[in-house]
């Protein structure tokens, strides 16, 4: 190596090391470290605890049993993958239990629907309710009100305001959702290459406090780790048609930014509708990461589509450790205000594996064919 190059490599180890020139990451170490952390907090700001530290004896799953004890599941929105895996995992572990699921309720995310699923099912004198919170404050009263009837409540993902953890309520668990935002930008470098790029983001526009989380990630683990990658547009959705209002809020990115390089949507059911902007626009290049393992965008994929990357919950075992923590509120027994379960990071590579992962089941057929 020339006596040049030796200098001029100290001088621009010099600038990186003053903050003058931000150093690039490596995303593929970033995400090999993912899985080991569990960066989000709970939200108050509790620290995590893992669930694989959740146990109940024989002793205490015979005693739960003889309780004969009944559980209501109340959604904030049940139309994904997402939500029927989470269902399916409640499901097996109150099965486990010998608790009954009595009602299955899905709020269409909206907040008065939940409410009055919650009288709904407070008719039917429930001893425990695990839900999502579409809006934490509309429906706070309801849960409270539900929590002072006796009710054992787990939430996951957010809690309401006002509400205590070990008082009004067992526990929250969630995924890694800060995690998964910090997954989905690594992803989205990597996909980009060393030149980086322009992107957008379409983000969750409620009080929602994971989806916030994993906005809130992307952003900063862009801004701080990629200075080649610019986010140039950001416009919030708020659903009920989160495809088609995502769709919309692509399509007019696509149009203002013609030189747009990359959309990352906030879960895999407004990715669905930046896919279909991008077919529109006939931008076939068009690079896109996002959050949940759903088959639609896992066939994308696949097909070696326009989805290069994504953050997966483990949504299957986030019900096992919610129904877990449902019988820890039965028997009076102590629990962690906030269980989380560490971010997967997804490609085309491991795919199959992650499907396995997250559903505890082989990937669907139409996901195995387009691998092919």
């Amino acid at each position: 190596m020339s006596t040049r190059s030796i200098l001029m490599g100290s001088i621009a180890a010099a600038v990186i090391a003053l903050g003058a020139v931000p150093a690039i990451a490596d995303p593929a170490a970033a995400l090999a470290a993912l899985q080991e952390n569990v960066l989000s907090k709970g939200p108050n700001g509790e620290d995590p605890s893992p669930a694989a530290d959740l146990s109940l004896t024989a002793a205490e799953i015979d005693q739960i049993k003889a309780m004969n004890a009944t559980a209501a599941i109340v959604m904030h929105y049940g139309g994904n993958d997402w939500s029927r895996a989470q269902i399916e995992g409640l499901r097996f572990q109150f099965g486990e239990l010998g608790i009954e699921v009595i009602a299955v309720t899905d709020a269409g995310f909206k907040p008065e629907k939940q409410v009055a699923d919650i009288e709904t099912v407070m008719a039917r004198q429930p001893d425990i309710i695990v839900s999502v919170p579409t809006d934490p404050a509309a429906t706070a009263a309801a849960y409270m009100a539900a929590a002072n009837a006796g009710v054992k409540i787990v939430f996951m993902e957010n809690t309401p305001p006002g509400m205590t953890a070990g008082e009004d309520y067992v526990s929250v668990v969630s995924a890694d959702n800060y995690g998964n935002g910090v997954a989905a930008a690594h992803l989205m470098a990597q996909a980009l290459g060393e030149d980086g790029g322009q992107i957008g983001l379409v983000y969750h526009a409620a009080d929602f406090f994971v989806t916030r989380q994993r906005y809130d990630a992307f952003k900063a683990t862009t801004e701080e780790n990629y200075p080649n990658v610019e986010i140039v547009a950001e416009q919030g959705i708020g659903g009920p048609d989160f495809t088609g209002d995502a769709e919309k809020v692509a399509s007019a990115m696509l149009t203002s930014n013609p030189g747009l390089d990359g959309i990352w949507a906030v879960w895999d059911v407004p990715a669905e509708g930046v896919i279909s902007a991008a077919r529109v626009a006939g931008r076939d290049d068009l690079i896109i990461t996002t959050i949940d393992l759903g088959e639609n965008v896992a066939i994308n994929m696949a097909q070696g589509g326009f989805v290069k990357g994504l953050g997966a919950q483990r949504p299957f075992d986030q019900g096992v450790a919610e129904a877990t923590l449902a019988g820890y509120g039965l028997l009076g027994k102590e629990a962690p205000a906030f269980v989380a379960l560490p971010a997967l990071p997804v490609n085309r590579e491991n795919l199959l594996e992650a499907w396995q992962t997250v559903y505890r089941t082989e990937a669907t057929q139409n996901i195995q064919r387009s691998m092919n």
